[in-house]
């Protein structure tokens, strides 16, 4: 059963048990696009169909990264700089910034992690049958993603907890606590911060940390890309340095760890499903895809209109704010079949998971499929199923379609 029909979008309450199915379908069926007003800002328009958010996202000079961030919420003009990373940056720069960290994210190149992959996957999954019980999302899905990036980082597995805890606060902070400005001992003015999180200052700060270090003994690993790195022959600056630190140990992990948190609710509903995988492996790289469909880890990006222009026959203004809603885009029937079907055999045009192609396609893509490759697989060989134990907690959040608690119980294995 799908939930009510508010298409009030801004609105968090609407995300406090997932992703609002059916308003994001009433969205769809409207002719043009949806203005939503804002109680703080100005309002936005809604880009909720797959073709709109295609169109929107490959046009980065009518629709701006930049101008405006990507969240829905305005950042001050004298923040917008000092929160600037390479999501919020459009081409020509975008393009030398991804010049710069891409190698580490090629699929030749990711292809190199399986093994240490297979590894943590593993390590993790034998400890939860063990228990036989336990929150997959703390003991399975949060840090696998997180030690897979402390090594291509070269950063002290040891740190994963620390660095696990600031993220969490950078998702929201509804359901794990606010934090007082001055936590981690932040002096900064919060609007001036990622999230306005003082979690932002501490990894700002343990960023920073690494990067002396990596400048007087620098490695091949993407902390050291970043500390002596350079752009047309300059290194990066301090401020951005800190934003792409920040962005990546956030974008690292949280998506893939919403991802794996998913695939373990889809395992217990669909159990036919996972089978089929399981007799026929050839099918698995088809039901990464339509995992990440239907769990859509990023629910929006936010884009800034640059001039006036026109989306769905609806005319935009220049500086109007335009939301392109992946989670509704991947459930669009105009594109996939039958969208509330969860189905590792569909045949249908790449979701918009990861984006709506051009420039802003996330790097991490390719490892992120990985690491739900090799769950999948050691999932299948240990012939482990996994049920619900309790009741799942969804962190109230219109950005990230997260889990804060998922109690689960192993009821079989080999």
């Amino acid at each position: 059963m799908l939930d009510a029909t508010s298409t009030d979008l801004a609105d968090y309450d609407l995300f406090d048990q997932g992703l609002p199915l059916q308003s994001f379908e009433e969205l769809r069926k409207r002719d043009g696009l949806t203005w939503t007003d804002e109680p703080n800002g100005p309002g936005f328009w809604s880009v909720t169909r797959y073709k709109d958010i295609i169109d929107v996202s490959r046009d980065f000079e009518t629709f701006s990264s930049q101008a405006g961030h990507t969240t829905i919420e305005d950042v001050d003009d004298d923040a917008k700089e000092l929160r600037r990373s390479i999501i919020e940056t459009d081409p020509p720069e975008h393009m030398g910034i991804r010049k710069l960290i891409a190698p580490a994210f090629t699929p030749r190149k990711v292809r190199q992690y399986e093994d240490m992959v297979r590894e943590i996957v593993g390590r993790y999954l034998e400890a939860f049958a063990a228990k036989g019980s336990g929150d997959w999302l703390t003991e399975v899905a949060k840090p696998i993603p997180i030690e897979v990036l402390l090594r291509l980082l070269d950063i002290p597995t040891e740190e994963q907890n620390y660095l696990i805890e600031l993220t969490d606060y950078l998702v929201t902070g509804i359901t794990v606590g606010e934090l007082p400005a001055d936590a981690y001992g932040n002096t900064t003015d919060l609007r001036l911060l990622p999230f306005q999180s003082p979690a932002a200052h501490a990894l700002y700060e343990y960023g920073l940390k690494m990067r002396k270090i990596r400048q007087e003994n620098p490695g091949d690993d993407l902390v050291s890309v970043l500390a002596v790195g350079e752009i047309d022959g300059k290194p990066l600056s301090e401020v951005f340095y800190k934003n792409m630190f920040q962005v990546l140990i956030f974008a690292g992990n949280e998506t893939t760890r919403t991802a794996m948190a998913h695939t373990a609710l889809l395992w217990e509903k669909h159990p036919e499903q996972f089978a089929k995988l399981a007799e026929n492996p050839a099918l698995i790289p088809g039901a990464i895809e339509e995992i990440l469909r239907v769990a859509s880890p990023v629910i929006y990006m936010r884009r800034t209109a640059t001039k006036d222009a026109v989306i769905a026959g609806t005319q935009i203004k220049a500086g109007d704010k335009v939301v392109t809603w992946f989670a509704s885009g991947n459930y669009d029937d105009s594109v996939f079949d039958d969208p509330y079907t969860f189905d590792v055999t569909r045949k249908a045009p790449p979701s918009v998971a990861f984006g709506g192609g051009g420039v802003h396609t996330c790097l991490g893509a390719f490892i992120a499929r990985l690491e739900l490759k090799v769950l999948i697989e050691e999932m299948i060989n240990r012939n482990m199923r996994v049920s619900r134990d309790g009741k799942i907690e969804y962190i109230k959040s219109n950005f990230v379609n997260g889990i804060e608690s998922l109690p689960m119980r192993v009821v079989k294995t080999a």
